[in-house]
């Protein structure tokens, strides 16, 4: 794994933190590279039931280190195992059995902006400030980063963003539905902390059921089939009678469910 992507696991919550404070975590080839390696070890972890992704310092991540831009074998298309690897990383964070929070401090940028659309939910300060900037350096954007743009924000803003390369703050992210929440700086850290662990608490077969549908209905599908493997599954796994039993009991539910590896 990369020296510069950093793991914690406190209780059921998982951080994965970027850790290039003196770069704002720009993201290097071997970065886009290990990335869903380390989200697999992490899916594989059945403790696991949240996962936070953060910047180390004052920036969340300010995009693809530029020195790794061009250094591609070849020359007709230097960015070509770049952008595989950027594309890998993206999928394996979106494609993460369980929730994820991005917590955005300060430079949201590019890649940044990548990372943080491909969580489930997204949380920053007033300190936010988020870009999309390849029509200042002549990149053409790929489809899977134009749709998780466009999902979040889009057909107008998505081009408003690519088209200018302008940068939002917080508030304006907010508007745009950029980020789901702004918190003041100094709850940022606690409140996100707060979030996971009520996101820990609940019933992984239900958010499951939830990212898998939702990503079908998102793509044109229907989600029915879907709905109801899950379903079943909440009946065998005795998480839907433990929910029940909990809830009529006024107690907190132990949930069962841990799944097969790597679910």
């Amino acid at each position: 794994m990369s020296d510069h992507l950093r793991v914690d696991v406190d209780g059921h919550v998982a951080v994965l933190t970027l850790n290039r404070p003196a770069k704002r975590n720009a993201m290097t080839a071997a970065m886009w590279a290990d990335l869903p390696g380390v989200l697999t070890e992490l899916a594989g972890d059945h403790a696991v039931r949240a996962l936070v992704v953060t910047g180390a310092g004052p920036s969340f991540c300010a995009g693809a280190d530029i020195a790794d831009l061009l250094g591609g074998a070849d020359p007709a298309d230097p960015m070509a195992d770049l952008r595989a690897d950027n594309l890998a990383a993206q999928a394996a964070l979106r494609a993460f059995p369980r929730p994820t929070v991005a917590l955005v401090r300060g430079h949201c940028i590019g890649g940044g902006v990548e990372l943080a659309a491909a969580c489930d939910l997204r949380f920053t300060d007033e300190t936010g400030l988020f870009g999309v900037t390849p029509a200042k350096v002549g990149i053409v954007y790929p489809p899977a980063s134009v749709r998780s743009l466009l999902d979040l924000v889009g057909p107008a803003t998505t081009k408003y963003l690519l088209f200018s390369g302008e940068v939002l703050d917080a508030a304006a992210a907010l508007r745009v539905g950029l980020v789901d929440a702004v918190l003041p700086a100094d709850e940022l850290q606690a409140g996100v902390s707060r979030f996971a662990d009520v996101l820990a608490s609940r019933s992984a077969l239900t958010q499951r059921a939830v990212k898998e549908v939702v990503g079908e209905l998102v793509a044109g599908g229907d989600g029915e089939a879907t709905a109801a493997a899950w379903y079943r599954e909440t009946i065998s796994s005795g998480e839907l009678a433990e929910g029940v039993a909990a809830f009529a009991g006024r107690r907190p539910p132990a949930f069962p469910w841990t799944g097969p590896a790597g679910s």
